[in-house]
């Protein structure tokens, strides 16, 4: 087991849809009313940790609980990523940072900045969403005909990109965060091949 999974407390639709290959053989943490995802999905979390202001109350059915009192520097999410990279966890998925308030959401993703900073993967998902943020390096997303893809500068430039398999291609150019130029644009091989020099850059897979 090298993978965690966290469940966190914003808006999950359509639980239905999603992939439960990504939590099985996973170490769970639910953070807060995460806890209740995970519950609705039938997953009994490895660990739950949070203030549990949102949930109401502290859960009983997990492997292990952890408590932190509500004035804290940290959200319960980065205290629950902070969690997994002490434990040596690498790749971290993050499920239910999506949707509600902005403010909330904006944070989440900016917790991917935090994974990559520490030298793991991160990937946010939801039914209709798959965020994930790269470090200079080839990448490949699988065309999926019901889905678009999304490329934005997380930092201030991502500099050598090129992109080749998709409707609209690039070649070693430079986008930059001041301008969305990445919006939505369609696979039309197999795979969309992705490099980049320099940056960060955010790849989003979006349902049409």
């Amino acid at each position: 087991m090298d993978n965690c999974v966290i469940f966190t407390g914003g808006v999950l639709d359509y639980p239905e849809r999603l992939d439960s290959s990504v939590w099985k053989n996973a170490f769970v943490i639910a953070a807060d009313s995460g806890y209740r995802y995970a519950q609705a999905l039938g997953i009994i979390p490895d660990l739950a940790m949070g203030d549990y202001d949102s949930l109401g109350y502290i859960p009983e059915n997990c492997g292990e609980v952890m408590t932190f009192p509500k004035e804290k520097d940290d959200s319960d999410l980065m205290l629950a990523i902070r969690e997994a990279l002490r434990r040596g966890y690498k790749d971290i998925t993050i499920i239910g940072a999506l949707g509600g308030r902005f403010d909330h959401t904006f944070s989440n993703l900016q917790s991917l900045g935090f994974i990559a900073k520490q030298g793991a993967s991160g990937k946010i998902i939801s039914a209709d969403e798959s965020i994930t943020l790269n470090a200079p390096g080839e990448y490949r997303v699988r065309r999926d005909d019901s889905r678009s893809l999304s490329l934005f500068a997380y930092t201030e430039a991502v500099t050598g990109l090129t992109v080749s398999g998709v409707k609209y291609p690039l070649e070693n150019s430079e986008i930059t965060s001041f301008f969305p130029i990445g919006l939505s644009n369609v696979i039309t091989d197999d795979y969309a091949c992705i490099s980049f020099k320099s940056g960060l850059l955010l790849i989003i897979s979006s349902r049409l």
